[in-house]
């Protein structure tokens, strides 16, 4: 099993790790910071460094227990020690911009009541879709200005883990569909902007809001009835 460093400590930008298996251009180790492909956010790039060589992590998956990372370069054999680091320039990135997906969503289900249903990010940029029929008049500008509102408030984004059958219960967790969280999942990892949003979430985050900088609404799209896409950017 690896121990996901990052799901505690978003900011942790090195680690030590040893190598559990090897194959195929890539290692699984025992513990790493690298974020893997997943709930909409991509993986991490960056570096192992090992007794004989180094290589870059160009890819990380999640399989099963296990932590994949995909190198560029020569693999360290099984039960070798390795240094990782991470592309904090990336890394960080993809924080902020998480982070604004989940300040979008707490505005939207506030001012509107609609919950999302689907999304995607790159750093710095991304969408998110939601159900509407149509769009409000003015939604976008609208958006614009709640969401910078939030995130100029500098509020506090805290991450904590709670049993699933208290998670199940909270109504702030309902819409973000905990229900489809396997069974096997004792805990649930709550990702909580205070007094705007919460929700179960695997993602990294920034410390506060006002890390985040601000978004520009690029652009809003119909994708069918009830099907509407918000498209983002995150600026300094």
């Amino acid at each position: 099993m690896t121990d996901l460093l990052c799901q505690h400590e978003a900011y942790l930008r090195a680690f030590t790790g040893r190598v559990t298996a090897a194959g195929d251009g890539r290692v699984a180790l025992d513990r790493t910071a690298f974020y893997p492909t997943g709930g909409g956010q991509p993986h991490d790039t960056g570096m192992l460094r090992f007794a004989h060589g180094q290589a870059a992590v160009t890819d990380v998956r999640k399989e099963g227990d296990l932590v994949w990372h995909s190198l560029d370069g020569p693999l360290p054999e099984v039960g070798a020690e390795v240094d990782g680091e991470i592309d904090w320039d990336r890394r960080h990135a993809l924080m902020r911009t998480h982070t604004a997906l989940h300040v979008l969503c707490g505005v939207i289900w506030n001012e509107w009541g609609r919950a999302v249903t689907g999304g995607n990010m790159e750093p710095l940029s991304a969408r998110m879709d939601f159900e509407f029929d149509p769009l409000p008049e003015g939604f976008g500008p609208r958006v614009e200005e709640l969401v910078n509102t939030e995130l100029a408030a500098g509020r506090p984004v805290e991450v904590s883990f709670i049993p699933r059958g208290e998670a199940v219960l909270d109504e702030a967790l309902i819409r973000t569909k905990v229900n489809l969280v396997p069974d096997s999942v004792a805990e649930i990892r709550v990702v909580d902007i205070v007094g705007l949003d919460k929700q179960a979430d695997g993602g990294t985050h920034v410390r506060s809001t006002g890390e985040v900088g601000r978004i520009r609404v690029v652009k809003t799209e119909s994708k069918g009835k009830a099907f509407k896409r918000i498209r983002i950017e995150v600026l300094d």
